[in-house]
């Protein structure tokens, strides 16, 4: 996913509680479920930085090279500047872009989008 184009705040907002169970009736179960798919963006965006500072990556144990890379710091800012993964399911959850399904209740969102499935 691009998270460059998220609608997601960069800080924290306060949010009203019947937004969160208006499609499931329980806050808690929405909450579980926003958790669940942060940790699956803040998995996908620490392998995406991972998979980018391993061009700058040296394998040498000698401290006096180490320098810094202009490119390496602009990349580190970049990430950090993102809002946070919560921030981004929570907005995901309210957009109705995430989907999810409990196999217990047989409660399943009626408006799938991309590959977002959760238990």
């Amino acid at each position: 996913m691009d998270y460059k184009k998220t609608k997601a705040p960069a800080t924290t907002v306060t949010q009203d509680i019947n937004r969160l169970e208006e499609g499931l009736g329980n806050v808690y179960e929405a909450s579980v479920i926003i958790a669940k798919r942060a940790n699956q963006i803040g998995a996908e965006m620490k392998e995406e930085l991972n998979h980018k500072l391993e061009e700058f990556a040296s394998y040498t144990d000698n401290l006096e090279e180490i320098f810094e890379n202009k490119e390496q710091i602009e990349i580190s800012k970049f990430y950090e500047r993102l809002p946070k993964p919560t921030l981004i399911a929570l907005q995901e959850y309210l957009d109705g872009k995430i989907y999810f399904r409990n196999p217990k209740t047989g409660h399943e969102n009626t408006e799938p989008s991309e590959e977002n499935e959760q238990e």
